[in-house]
């Protein structure tokens, strides 16, 4: 398969453990863009598509244990295709700055390295299927205990993968900060641990730099 067509947009994304603030992040960038006359899409994964939406469901509700991480790496894939196909490559072609909460960083770290050993299945279905890494990569880094006691607490259907507990966060955390290291052309580590207001202020900063 050859590499999906670039366009001139620019495609940003947010990582980090679960309860990082990375949704409250995304929307406080997406009202500053528009307010600087950007034209931005934010969206999500798994999910940002129709097709993309049904798999989340399969793959963050449920019993932990409902598929091995083989299987979910397929289906992140599935709907990361469709995702791309859908949403983000068309945006991209009309120039759009894309704000996505998730990417192929999480599935590395879930079901690559967290949950098996598996990162060369992710890689090489990424550079099979997807072909196309972020622009730019805001890690949220914040301590695990505290992560997940913010994503418990919000008490929707899709908590599949904080069911797997603290031991999981901790290992992810880790696993990110080591792909931040591991990509520095592209990622940039924000400290979440700070008041929402100064965050948001150094998300701005870096993303405003990235786009002059």
């Amino acid at each position: 398969m050859t590499t999906p067509p670039r366009g001139s947009g620019c495609f940003i994304t947010f990582e980090g453990i679960d309860g990082s603030g990375k949704s409250t992040q995304i929307n406080r960038l997406a009202e500053h863009l528009r307010a600087q006359g950007q034209d931005v899409v934010v969206t999500r994964e798994p999910g940002g598509s129709p097709g993309a939406e049904e798999i989340r469901a399969l793959v963050l509700q449920g019993d932990p244990d409902r598929w091995s991480a083989e299987t979910e790496i397929l289906l992140f894939t599935a709907a990361r295709r469709d995702h791309m196909e859908r949403l983000i490559e068309p945006a991209l072609a009309q120039g759009k700055v894309v704000l996505c909460d998730r990417f192929a960083d999480s599935t590395r770290m879930y079901q690559g390295v967290s949950r098996g050993d598996l990162r060369p299945v992710v890689d090489k279905l990424h550079r099979l299927m997807i072909g196309r890494e972020p622009d730019l990569t805001i890690l949220i880094d914040m301590d695990p205990a505290t992560g997940l006691s913010r994503a418990l607490s919000r008490q929707t259907a899709d908590e599949r993968f904080e069911a797997f507990g603290e031991d999981l966060q901790a290992r992810m955390r880790a696993g990110f900060l080591a792909l931040a290291d591991e990509f520095r052309d592209r990622f940039h580590v924000i400290d979440g641990a700070r008041d929402i207001d100064t965050v948001a202020g150094d998300i701005r900063a870096t993303v405003d730099k990235a786009l002059a």
